[in-house]
């Protein structure tokens, strides 16, 4: 398994290319052109006093929330190649999160295994790039779960392919990913165990390149994280759908320093979030609602 994928627990963030978290097609697959980075709606939010109010003063007082992020990592967070600002599912509930507890969410990037250590040193408050919440993890840092996050298969629209029973079927992954690692060789294992042909597995360097086989009919299918998954298929509709549904799921969190009081606060915005719809909206706004959860809990991960 990769680095990066061990690290965030799951995958990494041309003719047709995804640019900048948006389909383009180019004259060689359409007239058509999409812009670099899609207009997404943002969700009015408001300070909630009563939260507020449980804020840990030093972070009350300077009123930012300090958040270490790595990007890119589309559609959670990644940079907009027009304005250069950090944007994403993640950014938009961060940035509502933070305005329920009457702050601004301020980002930093990092590197990504360098977040949870500077949460530990007190350089950032919470880190937000798509964390795996796990055991491993919850031993060095408290997690506050806010998604659902496992593996998605795609194919083309109105050519059905069983994510279980996809012998001899050419399926595109991303090198290095689990679904390139792990996977995708074992299912194609268990083809050739029971006499039938292997999985074809086409592996590309970047996600948009085994996405944009798919949107041109150059393999049969997709698979990635579900919502990488779920945001393609946002970005190109009109050629490839959901196949099968999501699988092997964990808990996505953001992780806190051990036993910080910030933890129960972030807990109760968010849950404000889930309970008042609006979370469910910035979900949606993305395309990623098939993994949005109704609670979040505290250190949630089950293995």
């Amino acid at each position: 398994m990769s680095v990066r994928n061990s690290l965030r627990g799951r995958a990494l963030r041309a003719a047709c290319v995804l640019a900048g978290g948006a389909l383009v097609l180019t004259a060689a697959c359409s007239n058509n052109s999409e812009s670099s980075n899609p207009t997404v709606a943002k969700v009015d939010v408001a300070k909630v006093d009563t939260i507020a109010a449980k804020v840990p003063a030093d972070i009350k007082s300077s009123g930012k929330l300090t958040v270490g992020v790595n990007v890119p990592y589309q559609p959670n967070e990644y940079r907009d190649p027009s304005s250069g600002k950090i944007v994403g599912f993640d950014v938009d509930l961060m940035d509502a999160v933070a305005k329920v507890m009457g702050l601004t969410a301020d980002y930093k990037e990092a590197d990504f295994e360098k977040i949870i250590p500077s949460i530990e040193a007190g350089t950032f408050n919470v880190g937000m790039s798509s964390f795996t919440d796990n055991k491993e993890r919850e031993a060095t840092a408290d997690f506050v779960d806010y998604f659902s996050a496992g593996s998605q298969w795609a194919q083309q629209k109105g050519k059905p392919v069983d994510p279980d029973n996809a012998c001899g079927k050419r399926v595109a992954v991303q090198r290095t990913t689990v679904q390139d690692t792990d996977e995708i060789p074992a299912k194609s294992a268990k083809c050739v165990a029971a006499g039938k042909p292997e999985i074809q597995k086409v592996a590309y360097d970047e996600q948009s390149a085994a996405a944009n086989a798919l949107v041109q009919g150059q393999v049969d299918a997709m698979s990635a994280d579900s919502p990488v998954t779920a945001y393609a298929i946002k970005q190109a509709s009109d050629k490839i759908e959901a196949a099968g549904k999501i699988f092997d799921s964990a808990p996505y969190g953001w992780p806190v320093k051990k036993s910080s009081p910030l933890a129960p606060v972030l807990q109760e915005a968010v849950q404000y979030l889930m309970d008042n719809g609006q979370y469910k909206k910035i979900a949606e706004n993305w395309g990623v609602q098939e993994g949005a959860i109704t609670k979040s809990v505290i250190n949630g991960a089950s293995s």
